[in-house]
């Protein structure tokens, strides 16, 4: 065995670093051919890598969601906090550790300050119809968490038997602007193809959906007819009206099935703007 003093290099034949490491290893762990088992450890981080940095860039995301998230919450409490410090700084500081908790609290049940700070509704009903009436726009995805967890690059529309939006419109009178954004799949997917994941999600609602990609695709908006209030529609026929108007939009621009490659090679493309 190689004393503490030795080098690799010593001897008739001289020894790479990484096979005296391997030796060296061999030596001290007692097992026979390392080496191979440290091939295949090689080929195993070689295979999945691609795969971990995959997963990475939306764990990167969610931190970043959750930071922003906390930040706010903090800025919200600017006031009470400069006011704290001001009179004492352990009482300050208590308050910062009473606001960092609270806020962590507060974004591990809900996101409520992140979707005031966007504008974002809760409803109920009556206050988009009340929003809509005084002149707001608001943007509804009406398949929510089912859709864009279970829906792939075949771009099904899944809405079940949602039609809330629907009635919305008609009670606030005002038309529905379907729009659709191409590629969309293709930015991030899910293996919302899993039955059992889709079983779990049916069963408790917990949105146990593994999440892939961020990746860089070309994403166009495209923004459909607008579909006009009329005093007679209900709310079954305004939705089959808009699935109907959704489903021309991706036939239209977006080619099916989605793919990756694809997406990101039109970010390389020139596109004439449609009139």
């Amino acid at each position: 065995m190689i004393g503490g003093n030795e080098s690799c290099t010593a001897g008739p034949i001289p020894m790479s670093y990484l096979t005296c490491l391997t030796y060296v290893l061999g030596e001290w762990t007692g097992v026979e051919h390392i080496e191979d088992y440290l091939s295949y450890a090689v080929y195993l981080l070689w295979v999945l890598f691609p795969l971990a940095v995959v997963f990475l860039l939306p764990g990167v995301l969610i931190i970043l969601f959750y930071t922003s998230i906390l930040l706010l919450h903090i800025y919200k409490r600017k006031n009470e906090l400069k006011e704290a410090y001001s009179n004492d700084f352990w009482d300050g500081a208590r308050q910062m550790l009473a606001t960092l908790w609270d806020g962590h609290g507060r974004i591990w049940h809900g996101f409520k300050i992140l979707l005031d700070a966007h504008g974002v509704m809760h409803g109920p009903k009556e206050e988009c119809v009340g929003a809509l009436k005084k002149g707001c726009l608001i943007a509804v995805a009406p398949g929510g968490v089912r859709e864009a967890l279970f829906s792939d690059e075949m771009y099904t529309i899944i809405w079940g038997n949602r039609k809330g939006f629907a009635q919305v419109a008609i009670d606030a009178k005002v038309p529905i602007i379907p729009m659709f954004t191409q590629n969309v799949r293709e930015g991030v997917r899910t293996l919302g193809g899993i039955k059992i994941l889709k079983s779990l999600y049916e069963r408790i609602r917990w949105p146990i959906v593994p999440v892939y990609g961020g990746f860089p695709v070309k994403l166009r908006t495209f923004i459909g007819e607008p579909i006009p209030y009329e005093p007679n529609i209900t709310a079954e026929e305004l939705t089959a009206k808009t699935k109907a108007a959704l489903q021309a939009l991706i036939e239209k621009h977006q080619k099916i099935p989605g793919n990756i490659f694809r997406a990101l090679m039109e970010r390389f493309q020139t596109h004439k703007k449609e009139d």
